[in-house]
Order: structure tokens, then sequence, then C-alpha cells
């Protein structure tokens, strides 16, 4: 630097792709557990009942968790599964494939390795996924 002359600070320059850069990386951190565990925290919230977490990863290839919880009536399983997907496009990532939103028996979300199932107590009970699957862990959460 010459003599008599003053350092200048360079603006601050904010840089978009870093922000979003910042975004996806808080997106990644949810690994496949934690988002089966905040599935379920979402649909406790709504009061649902029988929520249990199956570890699918040694008894299939297309998901690592099943969430399956139940309502007592089409109404309250419809809530449910709109909170789920209302927080879940809150946090940015959208559950891609819905199904069963219109009869509200048993709604399907597919949220990447997660697969969520909301019955209504009487069709839970009919399907016995839990009896389908018995070769799945269950996974203890503690739910808020």
């Amino acid at each position: 630097m010459a003599v008599g002359t003053t350092a200048v600070p360079k603006p601050a320059r904010t840089n978009k792709a870093k922000d979003t850069r910042r975004l996806v990386i808080r997106k990644a951190s949810l690994t496949s557990r934690k988002t089966a565990e905040l599935i379920a925290n979402f649909a406790s919230e709504k009061k649902a009942l029988d929520i249990i977490i199956l570890d699918m990863r040694k008894v299939v290839n297309f998901c690592d968790y099943f969430v399956i919880c139940s309502g007592n009536t089409s109404r309250q399983v419809h809530a449910i599964a709109e909170y789920i997907d209302y927080e879940f496009n809150k946090l940015g990532r959208p559950l891609r494939f819905k199904q069963g939103f219109k009869a509200s028996e048993w709604v399907v979300f597919d949220a990447g390795d997660v697969v969520v199932h909301v019955f209504q107590k009487d069709v839970r009970a009919f399907y016995g996924l839990e009896y389908l699957w018995q070769g799945a862990k269950e996974v203890k959460v503690d739910l808020i």
C-alpha cells in the first residue's frame, strides 16, 4: 500500500449460489431414519394412533423405512396425511407420490427412502402390513 492511502473495505458480496448450497446441505442432513422419526412426530401431532416405524433395509430394496399409523375416521386420516404433506412442503421436501387422499381409507406417501402408510383402523387390521412385513424390525422412537 502506498503512503497516504487508506484501505477501502470491499463491499460484502452476496452469493445466491452459496446460500442455495447451505439450504441443500440442510435438506441432505436428514437421514432416512430422521425422516421416518420426523414423519412419526408429525402424525403424533395430529393424534394418529398406533404409530410404528419398521426398518425395511434388510427386507426390501425400494425403501429404508415404513411409517405406519392409524386414524379413527376418514376425516382424521385425511388430516394426518395432509399435515405430513404440508410440513414436508414447508421443509422444502415435497412428497413425490401421494395416493388415496380422496377416500382417505389408506393414504400412501413416498418420501424418498421412507414410505408412509396412514390407515383407518379397520383397513389397517384388514391388510395387516405389520404381519406381511414381519421380517422387518420395529424401530423404537420417542414421540412428542
